[in-house]
């Protein structure tokens, strides 16, 4: 049976993202109005209460973030003024005088506050996702905007969280769609694994950089692309980091109207970013992206990921929305995306295998022959492709073991698909906001719930 739980009139205006902290208790939202807001929950009714209430930014707040516990009570908030911001919970007395206090109490909260600690303006357009890094990589941040750069920030001064690094700043568009395939494993591996420190990427370094250079010099001289309407409009930009700890950091991210996601590795050391892997849901993708076997449900119209236009020719769609669920074991990763097309897809990750690379002779990873193998290359499939929403899809989300994917649409329902027996992806319920309508959707659930 599925719970729900209702808060109205949270916000003046559109809500654009919700966020639970680290143990569910509290809940942040954030809106069109410029305001964020934090929820706690009473364990004892159910209910939600409104424990602090502040205007953050100078226009639409997209999206925040909540950092891991370990570091304090610490939120991320993204703007369309091109800002990101960095919020402490701390007592009123342990406030900062020189520091504007926020967070508006209701009530028996007024002996906390939030505290903005930092403000991040290196966006030349407007900052659409911002996501806290995994815990064990540090207290680190990345945020795109709409300038289609990927930037990821470090915390030089954890106690006053005033100073933050900019350590990397990518061009997600201009990054190679994939790096030569028997020279990805020597990345993935030599790079992420705690046990080795370096590794010699001198010989591809020349090469990436020439691509990047083509991409973006052929990428400034399209025409204006008829028929897809203004960038800011159709495009879609999104983040998620990988959760698990021994591939090393990396980033999915998608940006733009191509629908295309690239899996981004950030290697340590400064050294440049590279892309592992693309998931391109198109038939037409090539063996370098993920391959593209046949979903669960049959390919709409034109194929996964497109559309026919009104001329005949294929339509891309954006992706807005990113989720790398959490490993919890499993040899292979799952990301889930949702798109302007109305599509919630489900990609299995696999990557290389280790043993491979890590013996260091024979034919290894420098080898000609093993560097096409399944083995020593990062691949990918759909396993789930779903068009229930029938509208654009603004969010999915994984549960805490990364077993249930959940997804809200435009079309005002909010979804849930869970695996079932022989690794096949099904519905599993949803949520209707029409409850008059809708009196079964708490039964559905129920009727479509396949025991484990």
């Amino acid at each position: 049976m599925i719970q729900t739980g209702l808060i109205p009139n949270a916000h003046n205006d559109l809500v654009t993202d919700a966020s639970y902290d680290f143990y569910g208790l509290r809940l942040a939202t954030c809106s069109l109005d410029q305001r964020v807001k934090v929820w706690q929950l009473d364990e004892s009714t159910g209910s939600w209460s409104l424990e602090h209430d502040w205007k953050a930014h100078d226009a639409a707040v997209s999206k925040l973030s909540w950092a891991h516990p370990e570091f304090g009570t610490i939120l991320a908030t993204a703007s369309f003024d091109r800002t990101v911001k960095v919020w402490e919970h701390v007592p009123a007395a342990d406030a900062d005088g020189s520091a504007p206090l926020n967070g508006a109490s209701a009530g028996s909260s007024s002996a906390t506050r939030w505290v903005e600690r930092a403000m991040l303006v290196d966006a030349k357009g407007t900052v659409r996702a911002v996501e806290f890094a995994p815990h064990h990589f540090g207290l680190k941040l990345a945020t795109i905007s709409s300038d289609n750069y990927l930037r990821v920030y470090e915390c030089l001064e954890q106690p006053s969280l005033a100073t933050w690094q900019l350590v990397e700043e990518v061009d997600v568009l201009a990054l190679p769609a994939s790096a030569p395939a028997a020279r990805s494993v020597a990345h993935t591996l030599a790079l992420a694994t705690p046990t080795q420190t370096a590794a010699a990427l001198d010989g591809t370094s020349a090469s990436l950089v020439a691509q990047a250079l083509q991409q973006q010099a052929a990428q400034s001289q399209l025409p204006g692309r008829p028929g897809f309407g203004t960038r800011e409009a159709d495009g879609g930009w999104c983040i998620s980091w990988c959760k698990d700890k021994y591939w090393g950091e990396i980033i999915a991210a998608g940006c733009g109207i191509d629908g295309i996601v690239k899996i981004i590795q950030i290697p340590p050391d400064h050294r440049r970013p590279s892309t592992l892997l693309t998931l391109n849901p198109a038939p037409t993708s090539s063996s370098s992206s993920a391959s593209s076997p046949l979903p669960q449900h049959p390919p709409s119209r034109a194929g996964a990921g497109e559309r026919e236009g009104a001329d005949g020719s294929s339509k891309t769609f954006a992706v807005t929305s990113l989720a790398w669920a959490p490993s919890c074991g499993r040899s292979y990763h799952l990301v889930a995306t949702g798109g302007r097309d109305g599509h919630v897809r489900i990609w299995r990750v696999r990557p290389p295998t280790p043993s491979e690379d890590e013996d260091g002779d024979g034919d290894g990873p420098s080898g000609e022959g093993e560097g096409e193998s399944e083995g020593t290359r990062w691949t990918a499939s759909v396993v789930g492709d779903f068009d229930d929403h029938k509208s654009a899809v603004g969010r999915v989300e994984w549960n805490i073991t990364g077993t249930i994917l959940s997804s809200a649409g435009n079309d005002g329902r909010v979804r849930l698909w869970k695996m079932t027996a022989g690794n096949v992806w099904r519905p599993a319920g949803h949520i209707s906001v029409e409850q008059a309508e809708e009196q079964q959707a708490d039964v559905d659930m129920g009727d479509a719930a396949v025991d484990d």
